[in-house]
């Protein structure tokens, strides 16, 4: 064919492909640049104290775009490192920098707090409640 027509079959179909799976290279990385840009919610715990058996006091720091509403998740465990408090908490538009603070009831003393995830309604990617069986999950606020 190359004779007749001046033109290399393989040689065509090599680059398409190529340029094919170039394409689709740059589209993922684009892709995952977005989206690692585009989560720009940061949380921290600041302190938790243990006030009584059944109360935990929790302070954390949200920082974000103060035009979205973000949906937090604080967890209590005990030494076990079984669930004893959770709360879904929901930070209405704001500041950018908001401090947080919480009191979560529990059904046994807590161990420990930590603030699960910081996330936009409806990409919450945070575990939920994890009780025993036959524990509920208390009611929440204190």
């Amino acid at each position: 064919m190359q004779e007749r027509y001046g033109l290399d079959q393989r040689r065509v179909s090599g680059v398409v492909i190529t340029l094919v799976v170039a394409v689709a290279f740059l589209a993922a990385v684009a892709f995952a640049g977005v989206m690692l840009v585009r989560d720009n919610i940061r949380h921290e715990l600041v302190v938790w104290t243990v006030v009584a058996p059944d109360r935990a006091d929790a302070t954390f720091t949200v920082e974000r775009d103060g035009a979205d509403e973000v949906v937090c998740v604080l967890r209590a465990q005990d030494s076990k490192r079984i669930d004893v408090g959770y709360a879904q908490i929901v930070i209405p538009p704001g500041e950018d920098a908001v401090t947080i603070d919480y009191s979560l009831r529990t059904v046994a003393p807590a161990f420990t707090v930590e603030v699960l995830a910081c996330e936009r309604p409806g990409e919450l990617r945070a575990p939920g409640p994890q009780f025993p069986p036959g524990i509920a999950v208390p009611e929440q606020p204190w």
